[in-house]
Formats: structure tokens, sequence, C-alpha cells
């Protein structure tokens, strides 16, 4: 499910980039396939408490999964929302190359890729590495912030566009704090405790 959603992000991004209609309507049927991974993960998990009645580290690895499953899906809706402004913005020429906005994107996929491997080999390594990403794509998102708002200071006629780039950032940031919030329950399957790692790396958007 992590990998399938990553490549939603992917398709995505690049129907936003190419303005390919055909990609962004693709991305946005495959939301269905991240629903029934979903309910299928959803209901194994359901099982495994109910038959094998798991006590501490597997329960808490049961329980995690339960909730990344909610992270993961949520990262497939951002993609279908970034598809949908892809489609919207298609027949538009744009006002600039979309670099900020694909860097965000390759680190947002990094991260989900590494908070979803970090939980399949109980690995800290990564987990620190997703918190520290975090602080990147945070920072990504400040500079396209910056850089779209004195573009429309300067010309109100590109408000429009500039919002809906805005937009899509904001999409890609909330993808990085999904990713966040995997990495942190890999966290708690080892340690036993849940707290909020963001906080000691800077602070959560």
């Amino acid at each position: 499910m992590g990998a399938y959603v990553v490549e939603m992000l992917r398709l995505s991004m690049e129907a936003m980039v190419k303005q390919d209609v055909n990609l962004a309507r693709k991305v946005i049927a495959m939301d269905d396939t991240a629903d029934e991974m979903d309910l299928q993960i959803e209901g194994i998990c359901m099982r495994l408490l109910g038959h094998q009645q798991p006590l501490s580290k597997d329960l808490r690895i049961i329980g995690t999964a339960l909730k990344i499953i909610t992270d993961l899906e949520r990262i497939g809706d951002f993609a279908v929302d970034i598809a949908k402004t892809a489609r919207r913005l298609a027949t538009q020429e744009y006002f600039k190359p979309l670099i900020h906005l694909s860097e965000m994107a390759r680190t947002a996929e990094h991260m989900v890729r590494d908070a979803v491997e970090a939980y399949v080999d109980l690995n800290l390594d990564l987990v620190a590495q997703v918190i520290e990403e975090d602080d990147t794509i945070d920072r990504l998102y400040d500079e396209l912030f910056t850089e779209l708002l004195e573009a429309m200071e300067r010309d109100p006629q590109l408000i429009r566009q500039a919002v809906w780039f805005l937009h899509v950032a904001r999409f890609l940031e909330r993808v990085g704090d999904h990713a966040v919030n995997v990495a942190e329950r890999v966290n708690y399957i080892e340690t036993g405790r849940l707290e909020t790692l963001r906080e000691t790396h800077g602070p959560a958007s």
C-alpha cells in the first residue's frame, strides 16, 4: 500500500508538471484500489487481534499497522487532490517552472518510502531520517510560499494560479506530516513510548 500511494503521488506530480489530463484521471481512478487495500489490511489486523490475542510488542506492531493505513490512505487522497489541481490547470500556461514543487514531491515520496521501510524493518535510523527530511520539506514550503507571495504582490493577475500552486505545496507538506506520523509510530513499537519526535527537530507544520 505504501508503494502504491507513492506511485500515485509520483504520477500526480508528473500530471501537474506535464499538464497531462489523462494521467491526472488515472491517479484519481487509482484511489479506489488504495481504499480497498486500506480495508483489506484493517480486516487482517482485526482478525489477528481477535484470534492471536497478541501482547506487548506484537500488539504494538498490529496497532501501528492500523494507524499507518490511515496515514497512507490520506496520502493517496492528497495525490488525488494534486491530480485534480493538475486537471484544473491543464489548459493554462504556467508563469513559473515547478521546481520547488517537484523537489517537495521527491522529498515527500522519499519520506513515505523510508517511513514504511522503517516499519517493515523496525529501523530507528530510518525513523530519524524521516524526521530530518520533514525539516527539508518545511523549508521548501516556506521558500515557495515567500516566492509566490512576492509574485502575487508584483502582478495580481498571477494570484489565481499562484494560489493553486500553494494548495499543491500544502498537500505535499501534509504528505510529509503523515510520513512523520508513521515514523513516530515505529519509534513507539521499539521504545514503547508515544512521543512527538518533531519537537526535537524543528516545529511541526
